[in-house]
């Protein structure tokens, strides 16, 4: 590596890293000299990232299963993985999916399936995660937020609500974990130009009858300061900068990626 590696001998444990943002968190974090453990449901998709990150030949990955909201799973995928890599430094917890609809119309299911996966699936991944970081007395607890931590959007009732709630588990780690050298932070995006919200563009642009031009810079874009879309990269470098970030100067905080939509 000619660059100075930023996350050498450091060890993270990414969730829905088989695919999207979570893939390029832990592609990015292996650049940097980290082993990362490729934790998913789609285990395909896992292996995928592995190959990536094996081809690169920076750091070292291997693929986990995990189902974010299965106690057992989640346990034993963490305890696999700190044995395979000898100890575990930071968890990023990004696994998530999205379901929107009015709230008269949102079946309770589906509600309870987007808050557990997002909630729920934090709160157990930073459960197991924990056990190995306060034994070491060192952390960093990586949550993905979104700007929906902050503001809210008509239809997504579940996510917003459930992002919401990421901070407030956020802020209590970052009180419990301190007398163990544990920091946590969240990450909170704007509009990620990903698969899903390229195919929303002309979607919206039919359902509103106005150009995609203006969906991307009036609707998405319209509060940011440069209507520009955040990148996975974007993410990707705060993650890297949050896991390396030795202090307990900086834990219990949100960090928007959002190119100034939502300043706090």
């Amino acid at each position: 590596m000619s660059h100075h590696a930023k996350l050498d001998g450091h060890v993270a444990l990414v969730t829905g890293a088989g695919s999207g943002i979570g893939r390029e968190i832990a592609c990015a974090m292996a650049r940097e000299g980290a082993k990362v453990g490729i934790c998913d449901i789609d285990m395909d998709g896992a292996a995928e990232t592995v190959e990536t990150i094996k081809q690169e030949g920076a750091g070292d990955a291997a693929a986990f299963e995990m189902n974010v909201i299965d106690e057992a799973q989640v346990n034993e995928a963490t305890d696999k993985m700190a044995e395979t890599f000898g100890r575990l430094d930071s968890l990023v917890s990004n696994a998530g999916i999205q379901i929107v609809h009015p709230i008269e119309d949102f079946p309770l299911d589906q509600f309870r399936k987007v808050v557990d996966i997002h909630l729920t699936g934090s709160f157990l991944t930073t459960k197991a995660a924990v056990r190995h970081m306060y034994e070491q007395g060192s952390g960093s607890l990586i949550y993905m937020g979104s700007v929906h931590s902050h503001e809210a959007s008509p239809l997504k009732s579940a996510y917003v609500a459930a992002k919401h709630g990421i901070l407030g588990l956020a802020r209590v780690m970052a009180k419990e974990g301190a007398k163990h050298g544990v920091r946590s932070n969240v990450i909170c995006p704007g509009f990620v130009k990903t698969p899903l919200v390229e195919k929303q563009i002309p979607e919206q642009a039919k359902d509103l009858g106005i150009s995609e031009e203006e969906v991307v810079n009036r609707i998405m874009l319209g509060n940011t300061v440069d209507q520009e879309f955040t990148t996975v990269k974007d993410v990707a470098d705060v993650a890297i900068f949050l896991a390396g970030f030795d202090s307990n100067a900086l834990t219990g905080q949100s960090i928007l990626v959002s190119h100034g939509w939502v300043m706090k």
